[in-house]
C-alpha cells in the first residue's frame, strides 16, 4: 500500500486522537465518584431496610398500646360498675356480696397488671421512636453524600463529554484527509492491537510494541520508497516514518 508522507503523519495526528478518546472513556469509566456513590447507596439501603424495621416495631407498639389501653379501659369501667353496684345496697345476699367484692378485687389486680403492661409497651414504643428518629436522620445525612457525589460525578461527565466531542470533531476533519484505504487498514489494525494501529518509528524502535527493529528490517524499510506503507515486523502496526526514525 502507498500513502503520501504527510497522509502517513496525518494518520498519527489520528492516532493520538483515538488515545486521547480512550483515556477520556477511561477516565469517565473510572472516576472516584463511581466507587463513592456505590458505597453510600449500599449504606443507604441498609439504612433505609433498618429504618423500615424500625417504623414497623414502632407501628406494632402502637397498635400493642392501643389494644393494651383498652383492656385496661374495660377493665376499669367493669370496675366500676361493679362498684356502683356494691355501694348501691342492692346486693342483699351475703354470698353475693362476697363474690362482688372478690371480683373487685380481682379486677383492680388485673387493671393493676395491664396497666404494667401499657407502661411496658410505652417503653418499648418510644425506644423504636428514637430508633426511627435515629435512623431518619443518618439516611439523610447518607441521601445527601449520594446526591452530592452524583452532582460532582455529572459535573465530570459533562467536562468529559464536552472533550469527547471536541476531539472527536477534530478527528472527523483529520480522518477525513487520510486516504481511505490507508484509514481502513489502520482502524482494522487498531482494533486487533489494542487501540493502536500505527505507531511512530523512533530512533530504530517502534513506538507500538516499543522494540527495536532489526537491522534487515531497518535496511528494507531505508529502501523503501517514502511512499510505501510499512508495518512493523513485531508488531504489525503500521510504521510512520518521520526524520526522528534513525534511518
Amino acid at each position: 500500500m502507498n500513502a503520501e508522507p504527510a497522509d502517513q503523519i496525518r494518520l498519527l495526528d489520528v492516532q493520538a486522537l483515538d488515545v486521547r478518546l480512550q483515556q477520556l472513556a477511561h477516565k469517565r469509566k473510572s472516576l472516584p465518584e463511581h466507587a463513592e456513590i456505590e458505597t453510600l447507596t449500599k449504606d443507604h439501603t441498609q439504612l433505609r431496610d433498618l429504618l423500615v424495621a424500625a417504623q414497623t416495631e414502632e407501628s406494632d407498639c402502637a397498635r400493642e398500646q392501643t389494644k393494651a389501653e383498652q383492656d385496661v379501659d374495660q377493665v376499669r369501667q367493669r370496675a366500676a360498675r361493679d362498684q356502683q353496684r356494691l355501694d348501691s345496697g342492692a346486693i342483699s345476699s351475703p354470698k353475693d356480696l362476697e363474690n362482688l367484692q372478690h371480683e373487685i378485687v380481682s379486677l383492680a389486680k388485673r387493671q393493676g397488671d395491664l396497666e404494667d403492661i401499657v407502661l411496658e409497651v410505652m417503653e418499648r414504643r418510644e425506644s423504636a421512636q428514637e430508633r426511627v428518629a435515629e435512623l431518619t436522620e443518618r439516611v439523610g445525612a447518607v441521601q445527601g453524600k449520594v446526591d452530592d457525589a452524583t452532582a460532582r460525578r455529572d459535573a465530570a461527565f459533562e467536562e468529559i463529554d464536552g472533550e469527547v466531542a471536541a476531539v472527536t470533531k477534530e478527528r472527523e476533519v483529520i480522518a477525513a484527509a487520510v486516504p481511505a484505504d490507508l484509514l481502513k487498514l489502520y482502524d482494522k489494525l487498531r482494533g486487533q492491537q489494542g487501540g493502536i494501529g500505527a505507531a511512530k518509528l523512533y530512533q530504530r524502535t517502534c513506538q507500538g510494541c516499543r522494540q527495536e527493529l532489526a537491522i534487515t528490517e531497518l535496511s528494507e524499510i531505508r529502501a523503501a520508497a517514502r511512499d510505501t506503507v510499512v508495518r512493523c515486523e513485531n508488531c504489525r502496526r503500521i510504521l510512520v516514518r518521520t526524520a526522528e526514525s534513525g534511518l
